[in-house]
């Protein structure tokens, strides 16, 4: 094969075979800061109100530094990265019940569902940090690139 596919032809070939643990890896560390990131800012505006919020932004960093270490490390992605990514993933499911719980906390609770899932917490945010913790447990259980 030549041309532009040329080039994708063996990424393609180690996603297909189940070989790109590096990858998602990298792409878990790099979710775990983006997410923690815009946690921080949504938590801030909302002032920190119960401690709990504070658990995912201090989840990214620790993510982050998994997914980088499970990128570079083959037995790093067999232990440190489960554990973490379980830990992020755990979280987010918490933090849809909460987030859930918010809601229904508001005047009208889920009576007035439409208005509140507008104005309360973010439902479904938290379950795209759980999604994360979620690539780095498939991540944990892959193959590397690079080894036949």
């Amino acid at each position: 094969m030549t041309g532009p596919l040329a080039a994708v032809r063996g990424p393609l070939e180690a996603v297909r075979e189940g070989r790109f643990q590096r990858s998602l890896a990298l792409a878990t560390g790099a979710g775990s800061v983006v997410a923690a990131a815009e946690i921080y800012l949504e938590h801030d505006r909302a002032g920190f109100g119960n401690r709990m919020m504070w658990w995912p932004v201090v989840l990214g960093p620790v993510g982050a530094a998994a997914g980088v270490a499970g990128a570079l490390d083959a037995r790093a992605a067999r232990t440190v990265l489960p554990l973490v990514s379980a830990a992020i993933t755990a979280n987010g499911l918490q933090g849809f019940w909460l987030h859930v719980r918010g809601v229904a906390q508001k005047p009208g609770g889920w009576r007035m569902a439409r208005f509140n899932l507008e104005t309360g917490p973010p439902v479904f945010a938290p379950l795209l940090l759980g999604m994360v913790g979620g690539m780095g447990l498939v991540a944990a259980v892959l193959r590397r690139e690079g080894r036949s």
